[in-house]
């Protein structure tokens, strides 16, 4: 599930902690949606779209669906390389993908979605500001 065609993506690299281990030094699968999340921001940083400034602006992402596929277990002591990009962007939603892989050869450990649906700080649900949503477009130079 590589990002489509002419969608741009970011990735970040880092090693596997050991607090994100079972006792068989695997990493625990609920930390993968944290690295997701970690790849979001780091994504959202890189194409000048900083989500702590989104949410200064008094919306939020709230998280309505994960779907996350595991293919190969990543272990204590290896890096992870965290690739992601948007699906898709509406009115009201993101899609974000996601691929999480070992660099060093290529093993890819998860694939998966997630989607999210904007709200205002008192939980009601909105429209992405329009300047945002060109910011997140998933292909800007297709425009």
């Amino acid at each position: 599930m590589p990002p489509p065609p002419n969608h741009r993506f970011h990735e970040i690299t880092f090693y596997v902690r050991y607090f994100e281990t079972d006792a068989m030094r695997i990493v625990h699968h609920a930390n993968y949606l944290a690295y997701c999340e970690e790849g979001r921001s780091a994504y959202s940083r890189a194409i000048g779209a900083n989500y702590a400034d989104f949410e200064k602006a008094g919306f939020f992402l709230a998280v309505s669906e994960v779907n996350l596929r595991y293919l190969s277990p990543a272990l204590y002591g290896q890096q992870v390389t965290v690739r992601v990009w948007v699906e898709e962007v509406k009115s009201r939603r993101i899609v974000f993908g996601y691929e999480i892989f070992n660099p060093a050869d290529g093993t890819m450990h998860v694939t998966g979605v997630t989607r999210h649906i904007c709200i205002t700080q008192d939980g009601k649900v909105t429209r992405i500001p329009e300047d945002w949503v060109e910011r997140w477009s998933p292909n800007p130079n297709l425009s």
